[in-house]
C-alpha cells in the first residue's frame, strides 16, 4: 500500500514521471507557491509594505514554509522512482536539491540574526526547471536553437558594439576631460555616457558641452542606432527560422508515422 502511495506521489510531483501533458495539479500548485514567495519577497524590501502589512506576510511565509517543506520532504521519499537518480543521498546532493534546500533554511535565518530573505528569489529557478519538461521545453529549445544558430554573428555584432563603446569613450575623454572631469576624467568613466548613449536610454546626467564633443555624441548615437539593433534583427531572424523548422519536422514526422 505504501508502495503505491509511493508511485502515485511520484507522478505527481516528479514532473519526469508524469505521463500526462503539461505540469500536474500539484505542480501547478507549486508555481503559484513559487510566485507568490517570490512577490513577498521583493515587496518585503518596501518599509511601507512592511509597517502595514508585516503581519500578513510573515503569516503567509509560515504558510508556504510548512508547504515547501512538506514538498521536499516528499521529493526525497519519490525521488528514487526516477530512473535517473540512484538513491535518495543522490538526489538531495544534487544541485536542484541543495539550491531549495537553501532557500528553505533563509525561512529561519531572520530569528538567528541574519536576513538573506533576498535568496527566497532563488526559486525562480524552479519555474526554469519546471518549464523544461513537456510543452515548454519546445519552447526553450527554439530559444536555444535560435541563438545557437546565429552564435557567430551575434558575437560579432557585441564586438562591434564594445570596439564602438570604447571608442566614443576615448574620443570624449580627450574632448570633454578639462571641461568636466568628473564624468570624463577617464576612459572608464566616459564609458558610462557612451553605454546610455550607444543604448539610446539617455539618462542625461552625463552629456557633452563642447561643440567638438556633441558632434562626436551626435556621431555615437547615430552609429549607435545600427550597431544595437543588428542583434535584435538576427534573433527575429533566427527565431522564425527555427520556428519554421520545427514545424517541418513536426509535419514530416506526422506523415512518416
Amino acid at each position: 500500500m505504501a508502495t503505491t502511495l509511493r508511485h502515485r506521489l511520484s507522478t505527481v510531483i516528479d514532473p519526469e514521471m508524469n505521463t500526462e501533458p503539461g505540469l500536474s495539479g500539484f505542480n501547478q500548485l507549486v508555481v503559484a507557491g513559487i510566485l507568490m514567495l517570490v512577490i513577498i519577497g521583493v515587496l518585503e524590501t518596501e518599509v511601507h509594505f512592511i509597517r502595514h502589512y508585516g503581519g500578513l506576510s510573515t503569516v503567509l511565509k509560515g504558510v508556504l514554509f510548512v508547504f515547501f517543506a512538506v514538498e521536499y520532504v516528499l521529493r526525497l521519499w519519490v525521488a528514487p522512482l526516477n530512473p535517473k537518480v540512484r538513491s535518495m543521498a543522490h538526489y538531495a546532493l544534487s544541485p536542484a536539491a541543495l539550491l531549495d534546500l537553501a532557500v528553505l533554511v533563509t525561512f529561519v535565518t531572520p530569528y538567528l540574526g541574519l536576513e538573506v530573505a533576498v535568496f527566497r528569489l532563488l526559486q525562480l529557478t524552479r519555474l526554469i526547471r519546471l518549464a523544461r519538461l513537456g510543452r515548454f521545453s519546445r519552447a526553450l529549445n527554439l530559444v536555444y536553437v535560435a541563438i545557437r544558430s546565429r552564435s557567430t554573428e551575434l558575437s560579432l555584432a557585441f564586438g562591434l558594439a564594445f570596439a564602438l563603446m570604447l571608442a566614443a569613450s576615448t574620443l570624449l575623454y580627450f574632448v570633454e576631460s578639462t571641461a568636466q572631469p568628473e564624468a570624463f576624467g577617464s576612459i572608464p568613466r566616459a564609458m558610462w555616457w557612451a553605454v546610455e548613449t550607444l543604448t539610446t536610454v539617455g539618462y542625461g546626467d552625463v552629456v557633452p558641452v563642447t561643440p567638438l564633443g556633441r558632434f562626436l555624441a551626435a556621431v555615437t548615437a547615430l552609429c549607435g542606432i545600427g550597431i544595437i539593433a543588428l542583434p535584435t534583427g538576427m534573433l527575429a531572424g533566427a527565431f522564425s527560422d527555427a520556428i519554421r523548422q520545427a514545424r517541418e519536422d513536426r509535419t514530416h514526422g506526422g506523415h512518416g508515422d
